[in-house]
This record gives structure tokens, sequence and C-alpha cells, in this order.
């Protein structure tokens, strides 16, 4: 074993020799912070981590990979709950040097390397007044979050951020690249649309732009926990009849200032005319008595980033989630009565609702199966202290557990955890998973793309 691991130490030092980009390993400068990801669960060690500036450096990475025998898990933005950027003892192929944008105002295109975060592309796009699907976290890394689905602000309008994709780039398990579109490996094209990491390293994506902002309609209004039943009512009664153009998000959560107070509250978001917009949220600011009403115009980016103080990088996290069969009264006051019990003052309960162009896609046309309008219920559990790890751990499973009897058969990929009880990709694919896993058998055979929520080979 330790010649084993001698001989591995003695072949990356070799690799660092001509690699370039920067390969980084335990001991030198900037592998402590190169190593660690949003999650401050996730505590792992690679043996190597290469920090790729180039798709050509991807490959170099995977080749190399391949040679020594060793397992590779790729990080773009770093925010995969489950810590699937990284991993103890193999190669970390990092991307976040990878940054180049190139927006083409004209065709309304931009294309971005695999190391762009949302905030990132949004700042280059807005300077055209366009935008695309992105994260409602704008630290959040644009391929993860694009390969996995794309849940966001435009979804109602405008579809799923893997829903505007045009073109891909990606490295295979042969160190090859390949630019995939409708047009040119389609099935790899579909597969990749929605089955995330699995079939390749994303290095550069190119999306549709659509006319967005700078100004949009949108932010948060809060209320007293105690008005958390009406407040949750009035969401559901709202998205009944929600336009396309806006996207509404319940939630029970804390308030940000750290007092622990509970609080029942909405963000929202209307990319349409802004007359329009304030008649849509002309109901939420009208009803009863919030304790923060923070709705009006602002800039997109803006509302893209607005959340993000509430997801410190280095905060312990741990999530459950499912789509709900319906949110009837029963879910709202089981959802209330298990959010009275949260330990933790950065606890939360968010309730995602799915319409518009995001279901009007067919549930075969992508990897991505959930097509249905209705919700995505999220138990978001973060945590700074590591003694309260065991009850927030506890009490994030006894809320989902009690969720249960309400949940669709759906999940969503990119919220799935790492300690699963069974496997949950069947889930998270249903109908589509047969042909997924066909095609993981013709394009990674030997499942070297693993370290991810793994559709594994049917061969």
């Amino acid at each position: 074993m330790m010649t084993a691991a001698r001989s591995v130490a003695a072949e990356a030092v070799e690799f660092g020799k001509t690699f370039r980009g920067k390969a980084t390993r335990p001991g030198d400068a900037g592998y402590e912070e190169a190593r660690r990801v949003h999650n401050g669960l996730v505590n792992k060690h690679p043996a190597l981590i290469a920090q790729c500036g180039s798709a050509s450096d991807v490959a170099d990475a995977i080749r190399f990979a391949q040679r020594v025998g060793l397992e590779v898990a790729v990080r773009g933005g770093g925010h995969n709950v489950a810590g699937r950027a990284t991993i103890d003892g193999g190669l970390m192929i990092d991307l976040a040097p990878m940054k180049a944008i190139h927006v083409d105002p004209e065709h309304r295109r931009v294309r971005a390397q695999g190391g762009v975060t949302w905030a990132e592309l949004n700042r280059e796009t807005q300077r055209y007044g366009l935008a695309v699907t992105g994260g409602v976290v704008s630290s959040t890394g644009i391929a993860g979050l694009t390969l996995g689905g794309g849940l966001g602000w435009l979804m109602g309008k405008y579809g799923l951020a893997l829903d505007n994709l045009t073109s891909l780039d990606l490295v295979n398990a042969q160190g090859e690249l390949i630019r995939t579109s409708q047009t040119n490996e389609p099935d790899l094209f579909w597969a990749a649309r929605g089955g995330g990491g699995n079939f390749g390293v994303a290095t550069t994506l190119e999306y549709q732009l659509h006319p967005v902002g700078p100004t949009i309609t949108g932010g948060l209004i809060a209320h007293p926990f105690d008005r958390s039943r009406d407040v949750l009512s009035l969401f559901r009664e709202s998205t009944l009849s929600l336009p396309d153009e806006q996207i509404l998000v319940g939630t029970l959560a804390h308030a940000p200032d750290g007092s622990g107070m509970k609080l029942a509250a909405m963000v929202t978001c209307h990319c349409g005319p802004l007359e329009s917009g304030e008649l849509a949220v002309r109901r939420l600011k009208q009803f009863g008595a919030p304790v923060l009403d923070g709705i009006g115009r602002m800039d997109y980016s803006e509302l893209n980033s607005m959340l993000d103080a509430g997801y410190p990088k280095g905060a312990f996290n741990y999530w459950k989630s499912t789509f709900l069969r319906e949110l009837s009264d029963d879910a709202i006051a089981t959802m209330n009565d298990c959010f009275a019990r949260c330990p933790t003052p950065m606890g939360q309960l968010l309730i995602e609702h799915v319409h518009g162009a995001a279901v009007r896609v067919g549930a075969e046309e992508t990897a991505f199966p959930h097509r249905q309008e209705g919700y995505n219920f999220l138990i978001l559990t973060q945590w700074l202290d590591a003694a309260m790890t065991d009850r927030c751990i506890a009490w994030t499973r006894d809320t989902y557990a009690q969720m249960e009897r309400f949940a669709a058969a759906g999940r969503y990929v990119n919220y799935l955890g790492d300690d699963e009880g069974t496997d949950p990709v069947p889930a998270a694919y249903g109908s589509n998973y047969r042909r997924l896993r066909e095609l993981k058998s013709k394009y990674d055979p030997k499942n070297f793309f693993r370290m991810n929520q793994n559709i594994r080979p049917s061969v």
C-alpha cells in the first residue's frame, strides 16, 4: 500500500512538471483553500488538485488519472451539498480558474467556461440587458446547476437553465474534447441536460439569452411566524394564477440579523414590464402587516445576489428535499409544527413553485423529467457550531420523515445529499433513467465519472 502511495505521489510530481495549469498537492501553498468546498461538513483531502485553465488542461488531468488509476471528482462552483466536487485520495479537477465569458448581444448568446459563477455571468450579460435562468444564490457555479436542471428566477418565462443550453463542450473519459448540441452528438446533449457530471467535464457552456432588466420587480416580504399558516396559504393561492414572468418562493426562515426570530416569508421575481410587475406583487404587499417589505424595483443582479449572505461558505449544511403531490392544509400545518422545533437560526424550509415555460417541455425531451407544475420542498439546514451537528441533522431527518406522506415520487438531483438510505437516482430521473443508463454504457462504460449522483452503466 505504501509503495503504491509513493508511486502515485511520484507520478503526481512528474505530472506537475508538465501540466500547464497548477498542480497542488497536500502541503503545498494554497492546498487547504483549494480543497475546501461550500459545505463545511465536507472535509476531504484529494491526493492532487489539478487547477485547470483550459479544456486541454482538463484533458491532460483526465488522461493522467486514467494512467495512474486515480478516482476523479470535478469542481465547478463547489456548491454541491453532497460534496461530490471533492474526493479523498483521488484527483480533484478544479475548474475555478476557467472564467472566460463571451457575450454575443446581436445573437443573444453567451459562451462561458465551467468555472464561472452566476454572479460573474450575470455581470457580463446584464451590461446588454440580457440574462438566462440561473441559480437563486449567485455564488453557485453555472455548470453544476445547469447540468442537474437549473431552477431559478426566470424559469417561468424562459424555462430551466438547461432548457437554454445551445451547445456544450465536454471532455470525455478518454480525454477527448467534444462539442455537443441538438445537431452534433444529440444523444450526448440529451443526456448531459439533466444527467449532471455523469458524461464528462463541462468546459464551456453556451446559452440562449433573453431580454431581462436591468431593472425588474422583486424582493422579499416577511411576516411574524404566528402568521405562517396564513402566509403559506396565500403563497399557495397566489401560485395558482402566476403569470409566466413571475416566480414565487415560500419559506419558513429566521431573521437575517441572527436574533433567531422565526419568520414566514415569500420571495418573488417578476421579469416582465415594470408596470405589470407592480400589479403582480400588489396582493403580496397588501396582505397583513409584514415585519419586512423589500419588494419593489431592483436590478436583476441585485435580486440574484440578495440571498447570498444567508449561505456563507464553510457553514455546515445538511439538506433533504422532495417534490410534493400538493401543498395541502395538512402539509402546511406539518411544516409549521416542524419548523417551530428548528434548532438552528440558519435553518429554513423552502417551497419552490415550478410553472410556465419550465413545464411546457416534454418529460423525455431532456434527461430532466420533472415537467409537471407543482412544488419542490427543501429542508435547508445550516449551522456554524460543530457541537450542533447531531441536533441539526436529527431535526432535518425528522422533518423529512414527517413530510414524506405528502411527497411525490420525484427528486431534484441538485438537492440530493450523501446519506440516502436507498439509491435516490432512479427517482431523480423517473422514466428517463433506463435511457440514461444505456447512454452511460455508450459514453462512459467503465463509469469513470462516478463521483456524482451516479448513473450506473446498464451493462
